[in-house]
């Protein structure tokens, strides 16, 4: 696509997201979206095929904005305080942009975007280390799961009640009943019991190169009961 192409692209994209800001869903038609990029209706269908693959690329333009925000410590001083600022950037970008939120998490499709699964990326990095630091009360998956779907809740749920009933206090009591619920109060590997050390070892099985292919998932299915007993 020419850099041409990609302004224009750009330009409807913009322009999408200013009518749904202002309007809602309803308000991005292809009509008002063309009138507003100074374009005629035709070229909305020729860069995005229909409506529909306008709201997909509006989107994707979320979800790399969200990712853009994202800061990524690799060595975080302190891990759960990492987790927390983490969830709470995804909550503030919600409540900033609450249509354009409500577009990208309302429809399950979506959420095979590029920029999507590349924010999943670093939300399972952040989840391997607190393994790997015996932090991680579940599976890793398990963990991540949690964590995205209370932040995605606590905003979905925010935004659908009158602004008389919205207490501030859902954020704060959601986020720390996520900690609580996915971590420990400090590294389980410190503890005695094979759970914690169990799901430390799982974590950084895979970058060891003593043990042959098979070896290793013999022992991470044996790591894995453990991990998930008690």
């Amino acid at each position: 696509m020419s850099s041409r192409s990609d302004q224009t692209r750009q330009r409807v994209i913009e322009a999408a997201i200013g009518l749904l800001t202002r309007g809602g869903r309803d308000a991005v038609t292809t009509r008002a979206v063309a009138e507003a990029a100074g374009l005629q209706p035709p070229a909305i269908y020729r860069l995005f095929g229909d409506k529909d693959g306008l709201l997909d690329a509006v989107a994707e333009h979320g979800f790399a904005s969200f990712l853009a925000a994202k800061h990524i410590d690799p060595d975080p001083p302190d891990p759960i305080e990492d987790l927390r600022d983490g969830w709470d950037l995804a909550v503030e970008f919600g409540l900033a942009n609450p249509a354009l939120y409500t577009l990208m998490y309302t429809e399950p499709a979506r959420t095979g975007s590029a920029a999507f699964k590349a924010g999943m990326q670093i939300l399972m990095a952040r989840m391997h280390r607190l393994a790997a630091g015996g932090w991680l009360r579940v599976d890793q998956e398990l963990a991540a799961q949690i964590i995205h779907a209370t932040a995605r809740g606590a905003v979905l749920t925010w935004l659908s009640l009158p602004e008389d009933r919205r207490d501030p206090a859902l954020f704060a009591t959601l986020r720390e009943s996520m900690v609580a619920a996915v971590t420990h109060e400090r590294p389980a590997v410190r503890d005695t019991g094979p759970q914690g050390a169990a799901r430390a070892l799982r974590a950084t099985l895979p970058e060891q190169t003593v043990l042959s292919e098979a070896e290793q998932r013999l022992l991470g299915e044996w790591l894995k009961r453990l991990a998930a007993t008690g």
